[in-house]
């Protein structure tokens, strides 16, 4: 089967305006938006590429990452897992808030963490956001 590919005609230019997102904006709302649980939408749901969503849809905020790490360690606790648990991150705007997020999780015992990030030149120093919880 020989599908045609249909290309944007955004491809190679600038995104509009209209397009772009407040990016101090998201950040502010993952950390000050609360999911409601009873809401499905707002509910922790995977797919074919892990969690999505929008802290301004309250579909991806710190409650989120919050919940996903402790359900991390307490599966690590339940099957005896105690090497380390490496915590990737990318350059999309709340990566860096959502690995400082991750980082925070207190677990019993402790666990030793090592944070592994591929930053592209500049998000450097949004990595140094994340830092190595006290033991």
């Amino acid at each position: 089967m020989n599908a045609a590919v249909k290309i944007s005609p955004l491809a190679g230019q600038p995104a509009p305006d209209d397009m772009l997102v407040d990016v101090p904006k998201l950040v502010t709302a993952y950390f000050a938006e609360i999911p409601d649980a009873s809401v499905r939408e707002q509910q922790v749901a995977f797919g074919t590429s892990g969690h999505r969503g929008s802290s301004f849809e309250r579909t991806f905020n710190e409650w989120h990452v919050l919940a996903i790490s402790q359900a991390v360690c307490d599966y690590r606790a339940r099957q005896g897992i105690s090497g380390p648990l490496y915590l990737g991150a990318d350059t999309h705007a709340l990566s860096a808030p959502a690995c400082a997020s991750a980082l925070e999780m207190p677990v019993s015992p402790p666990k030793l963490y090592s944070v592994i990030a591929s930053f592209i030149p500049g998000y450097l120093e949004a990595m140094r956001a994340c830092r190595r919880p006290r033991m």
